[in-house]
């Protein structure tokens, strides 16, 4: 079982852990939920956690000082729809959540690897394309963003060949459109 820790943050602590979804949470069949897959700071989470009350809003990064501070931050807004993993990103994708059960999946300003030599440790990759597929909704969304150029090239090349997904119009994001993330606030200054 997963730990889930109760002092002043809640969040599950989940790298190593072969658990899946339903032994963390009973989640009935049509609840919507959202993910939002490499939080950060949570800015995204908490705008989707405070607009959608009857949704499930997930959390998750790699990173425990960001997944603190984003439990933190839900809890004392009261967000009982916000649920905060410490994961890494193909582990949550791949073992924990099960087939066609997101909503919509927002990847935003992952790191790009920006290095040659390290472009293999880029989260959107092709083998990555069928586990986004299979965890999505039959109506799902992919929200990828990214300020990277090259990286942005090849996802859209990656996601274009997969053959897993069709471009939708910005109408898809409407009811976000006004959030910014903090990364995005750095690159649009």
């Amino acid at each position: 079982m997963a730990k889930k820790l109760n002092n002043d943050q809640d969040f599950f602590l989940l790298n190593d852990k072969y658990v899946l979804l339903s032994d963390l949470m009973k989640v009935e069949k049509d609840t919507k939920i959202e993910l939002d897959l490499g939080c950060g700071t949570g800015d995204l989470a908490l705008a989707l956690a405070e607009r959608k009350k009857d949704s499930l809003i997930f959390a998750a990064d790699i990173q425990i000082n960001r997944i603190r501070k984003v439990a933190k931050k839900g809890k004392r807004a009261g967000f009982d729809n916000l649920h905060c993993f410490r994961v890494e990103a193909r582990h949550l994708v791949s073992i924990i959540l099960p087939d066609g059960c997101l909503d919509r999946l927002h990847i935003l300003c992952p790191d790009p690897w920006p290095k040659a030599r390290h472009s293999g440790h880029r989260l959107m990759s092709a083998d990555f394309m069928m586990q986004i597929s299979r965890v999505l909704k039959k109506d799902g969304i992919l929200h990828f963003a990214t300020d990277d150029e090259p990286y942005m090239a090849a996802t859209v090349k990656n996601i274009t060949e997969s053959g897993l997904f069709e471009r939708l119009g910005n109408d898809a994001l409407a009811d976000i459109a006004d959030v910014k993330t903090e990364f995005e606030r750095q690159w649009l200054a």
